[in-house]
């Protein structure tokens, strides 16, 4: 890679770093700063960057940001976080999701004409994870009723991984018959089963390895943090050398690791009964104080994996800029501007306001759900390995991907504080959701 670009980058990286608390308030989103920093040092700008050269680079940036974010987001989520809320993630997951998949399927055909019926699949399901990075003011704004905040998170968290199965089942099918590729049977065969296992197999290892070495005193908290990194790296690798999905791995490995950790971390916490307390009391509250302690020992443990995945997310929408979304930019048609914009409305809101038919949610907090579904990196990631497959129309794939995410990183980034703090104003007038 060129040095300037190099330099560029480092700059627009500590700018930002020096300013961040200031612009979480404003309009303007990391995401925002990172995509326009690309788009300056792009065809479009300095043209210090070259997409055959750099080709590689990106990929590597972007699959590992991935694979770190999947991991991260996976070990974060609680099964009591499903359950409680009302079961809004659940809704979201199970069905939003799949509705938010084929309606957008089902659009990409209305709109994008001349591409074949499971080049239009990969385009609903590439779409369809949503990014709570893009519009992060809507979702840590403590304003917003926590049931929202969490609901939205836990879904980022998940759908992703959720999404990636189908994603892997429509790429096969779209590449059957086009050169030498897995066919759908092989792909669910390898990516799903098998790198499922190797990715529960590495999570739940790393986590007795690690609790293990934590209730000895054998290792420092610091390489304890290091050996969780290793965790998805290890889960992705073995994943890839067996053909399957290094992403699966990854997000699997981060759902073992959640679960194994905090069990262990719950079972290594010593207990102490309060003289005063009844039977009952003692017992909700021990409970509670060992659930919270093992939330936050976990949280502790994945907290560098996780800063390392916000570094390479951020120089992610930075490579996304310079290589990907200037040339694209070219030969943006119409088409692909309408169905970003279906895309980021219809597409996303319609699903989440039949999912959550029947909570008793009111209007505005339902809105407010389905606006913020930012589309960012797992849409990235998922288009690069589309183009990279040299599927049939290609070139309008990747470039519908491009546009919508940059449309997203742009409306959720612009709308996040100003909708967040407007709703949060409503809840505090009404308290009911």
């Amino acid at each position: 890679m060129n040095p300037w670009a190099v330099l560029v980058a480092a700059a627009l990286l500590a700018g930002y770093a020096v300013l961040s608390r200031r612009l979480s308030t404003t309009v303007v989103s990391g995401p925002m700063v990172f995509v326009a920093g690309g788009l300056a040092m792009g065809p479009l700008g300095l043209d210090l960057v070259d997409r055959g050269q750099d080709a590689e680079v990106t990929r590597a940036v972007l699959e590992s940001a991935l694979a770190l974010v999947l991991f991260a987001g996976a070990s974060s989520v609680r099964r009591r976080d499903l359950r409680r809320e009302r079961s809004l993630p659940v809704r979201l997951l199970t069905i939003g999701l799949p509705l938010t998949m084929a309606l957008g399927w089902l659009l990409a055909g209305a709109v994008l004409p001349g591409l074949g019926l499971w080049e239009l699949a990969v385009i609903g399901v590439v779409l369809a994870p949503t990014d709570a990075a893009l519009g992060q003011q809507a979702v840590s704004d403590e304003r917003v009723p926590a049931t929202v905040r969490h609901g939205l998170g836990v879904e980022s968290g998940l759908n992703d991984g959720i999404a990636l199965p189908f994603f892997l089942l429509a790429l096969a099918a779209a590449g059957e018959g086009h050169g030498e590729r897995q066919g759908p049977a092989a792909v669910f065969l390898l990516a799903l089963v098998v790198s499922g296992a190797i990715g529960l197999a590495a999570g739940w290892l790393g986590a007795e390895l690690l609790g293990r070495s934590a209730a000895r005193d054998t290792s420092t908290p610091a390489w304890r943090q290091i050996l969780v990194l290793l965790v998805p790296a290890a889960a992705y690798a073995l994943c890839v050398v067996t053909d399957g999905s290094g992403f699966i791995g990854a997000w699997t490995a981060g759902l073992a690791f959640g679960t194994a950790g905090r069990a262990r971390a719950s079972a290594d916490r010593p207990t102490t009964t309060p003289a005063t307390a009844t039977a009952t009391d003692d017992a909700a509250t021990a409970s509670a104080s060992a659930s919270a302690s093992a939330d936050e020992r976990v949280g502790h443990e994945v907290e560098f994996t996780d800063r390392l995945g916000e570094l390479l997310t951020a120089l992610s929408f930075l490579l996304f800029g310079a290589v990907i979304l200037g040339p694209v930019l070219r030969h943006a048609d119409w088409r692909m501007l309408l169905y970003a914009l279906l895309s980021l409305t219809v597409v996303r809101m319609l699903p989440v306001a039949l999912a959550l038919a029947g909570t008793g949610l009111r209007p505005p907090t339902v809105a407010y759900i389905g606006w913020f579904g930012p589309r960012g990196l797992a849409s990235l990631v998922f288009g690069l390995i589309a183009f990279e497959e040299a599927l049939p129309g290609t070139e309008t794939l990747s470039g519908v991907i491009a546009v919508t995410v940059a449309l997203s990183v742009l409306l959720h980034g612009c709308s996040a504080a100003y909708l967040g703090s407007r709703y949060g104003r409503w809840y505090s007038g009404s308290l009911r959701l």
